[in-house]
């Protein structure tokens, strides 16, 4: 199974792009993974969080392809603890899903059409992080999640 991290806008604070490079290294030991971030919509300080959500939406939809199991990182999602994304992982990569895909959005989240292509939506916490910081979480969670399933001494309980 491939893994896809889909995110709106660039990273652009280095101690965030050590982070992410350090736990893209890591996954790849156990999935095929990327990370393909999409650019930020030109002239988006002119556009209504409508437009700019419809904006996005043209991009995401782009990316996926017949057959992806889409996951939105959404603040209305299901949350899991560590060990219960690990199962819930499993249990996905054991359905035969060929490409998984989590999808961070822009500020203002999903438009409604990114919602209908969507599998399930997720969170990562009641609190909120901005979209670069979720980057990170995420993708250590992600390898937190493989080295469970690996029975790895990473994760302790």
């Amino acid at each position: 199974m491939k893994i896809l991290l889909l995110a709106i806008g660039k990273t652009d604070e280095d101690y965030l792009i050590t982070g992410i490079k350090k736990y893209v290294g890591r996954l790849g030991h156990y999935a095929s993974f990327e990370l393909k971030e999409i650019p930020d919509i030109r002239n988006r300080k002119t556009m209504s969080e409508e437009q700019q959500k419809k904006a996005e939406s043209f991009l995401l939809l782009s990316q996926f392809q017949p057959g992806d199991y889409v996951v939105l990182l959404d603040e209305n999602g299901v949350q899991h603890s560590s060990v219960a994304f690990a199962e819930w992982l499993e249990k996905v990569m054991a359905s035969g899903v060929k490409r998984l895909v989590f999808v961070i959005g822009g500020p203002y989240g999903f438009a409604q059409e990114v919602y209908a292509k969507a599998n399930a939506k997720m969170s990562l916490s009641l609190m909120t992080f901005s979209h670069q910081m979720v980057r990170l979480i995420f993708l250590e969670q992600l390898y937190r999640a493989f080295s469970i399933l690996k029975g790895e001494p990473y994760h302790h309980q």
